[in-house]
């Protein structure tokens, strides 16, 4: 953890390039902000049919750290959002699920 999955819509999906650069920016800020090591860190692009609301939605579920802290989140959230418009163009509706260690049962 942490998991980034972010849904847009598929005739407004950006290209590879875009999604690489974006990709390697919420790595960046998943290591770097959330201090999550790299091979925790799973990032994915979902297309989806729109139906209403933003134009692009981001999940993030992670893992319950006591340096993740309301501040931490924010900036987190605030910098997610900013990479997300510069690679896709999209404003995304962002939401983040925190889960504590014992509740989370995993494999691979």
């Amino acid at each position: 953890m942490p998991n980034v999955t972010i849904y847009i819509p598929a005739e407004k999906m950006p290209s590879d390039g875009n999604l690489l650069e974006l990709t390697d920016q919420c790595v960046q800020l998943c290591t770097g902000i959330l201090n999550a090591a790299l091979e925790n860190v799973h990032i994915i692009y979902v297309p989806v049919r729109h139906g209403r609301g933003r134009s692009a939605f981001a999940e993030i579920k992670y893992r319950l750290e006591p340096f993740r802290t309301k501040p931490v989140m924010d900036s987190f959230m605030e910098k997610l959002d900013e990479a997300i418009k510069r690679n896709t163009g999209l404003v995304a509706r962002i939401r983040c699920f925190a889960y504590a260690a014992p509740a989370i049962h995993a494999r691979n």
